[in-house]
């Protein structure tokens, strides 16, 4: 009887497509919108909190972001990567129309009045598919 179940579980697994198993998950929306921030004092847990709860509460409240990731630099080393940055966003939205909607949005608006005290740079890289 094991042999059978076992029979029938290599039969059910080598019959899963291959494709599906290392399919990846495209990311929603043609325009992608990268921030990233340097914080004035990024050893503060104090100013790390401040920020992070702006914007938190920035991106629950947004209504033009489709997809969103919140992130610090992960802890790679190779000579191409810049993991000097503190914190990362990225956003993405349906077309350019929405993204320019997002830059006017009261909610952008207030993350920038909240938190802006607290960065001491920003760097944006837009990117718009075919």
């Amino acid at each position: 009887m094991k042999s059978l179940y076992l029979t029938l579980f290599v039969s059910f697994i080598v019959s899963l497509p291959m494709k599906a198993q290392a399919q990846s998950t495209p990311i929603e929306g043609k325009f992608v919108h990268m921030v990233f921030f340097w914080l004035k004092n990024p050893e503060r847990n104090t100013d790390r909190e401040s920020f992070k709860k702006a914007l938190n509460q920035f991106m629950e409240t947004n209504p033009q972001v489709i997809s969103t990731h919140i992130g610090q630099p992960a802890p790679t080393n190779r000579p191409v990567i810049d993991n000097s940055y503190t914190y990362s966003l990225v956003v993405s939205f349906p077309d350019l129309a929405t993204q320019n909607a997002y830059q006017v949005d009261p909610t952008h608006l207030l993350f920038v009045e909240q938190a802006q005290a607290l960065w001491d740079k920003v760097v944006v890289y837009d990117s718009i598919s075919e």
